[in-house]
């Protein structure tokens, strides 16, 4: 079918049909920015689920530095001046956890996931307060112990040592970790 060219007349109609319309909006109605980030769920149960595994209850070193009941570490390689300037408070503690009131497994969970987070802020000196074992069923430090054998396995711990009476003594240790 052939176009028959349009008249001023015929335009005159056209614009006077369309002068009140509005032009549509032709950007797309949802840009990337509108979706939320997807959440990488099997990522995060893995990461904690590593966390957990990284402490072991039934590690047992091949030397230990205690004497009694002092708890004492040093990884092999390192200065024995690292300790000594540790035990006197030569770093600043700049974070803190208090394990009171824990069971063993939420202890382990909760050390991991302080010790990642240290880590990542780039935080060198920390104190974990473990308790002195009063309020156990045999009066008897259990976290002290565990604690002992799951800072040994991290990469992180340089040293660590009882904490001086002041910081918490024998229910508080003070960690070095790398920087």
């Amino acid at each position: 079918m052939a176009e028959t060219p349009a008249t001023e007349q015929d335009k005159h109609l056209f614009l006077e049909a369309v002068k009140n319309a509005r032009p549509l909006n032709t950007e797309p109605q949802h840009s990337e920015k509108s979706y939320p980030k997807p959440v990488p769920k099997q990522f995060i149960r893995d990461e904690k689920q590593a966390l957990r595994d990284s402490l072991s209850d039934d590690f047992y070193p091949a030397h230990e530095l205690e004497s009694g009941e002092e708890l004492l570490y040093l990884r092999t390689g390192q200065s024995p001046s690292i300790l000594s300037k540790l035990r006197r408070g030569f770093w600043v503690v700049q974070a803190q956890i208090d394990l009171h009131g824990l069971i063993s497994d939420e202890a382990r969970e909760y050390v991991a996931e302080f010790l990642s987070s240290c880590k990542k802020r780039n935080i060198r000196c920390v104190r974990i307060v473990h308790g002195k074992g009063l309020g156990s069923r045999n009066r008897e430090p259990v976290l002290k112990h565990k604690l002992r054998n799951w800072l040994m396995q991290r990469d992180e711990v340089i040293a660590y040592a009882q904490a001086k009476p002041e910081d918490g003594g024998s229910g508080a240790v003070i960690v070095l970790l790398k920087a």
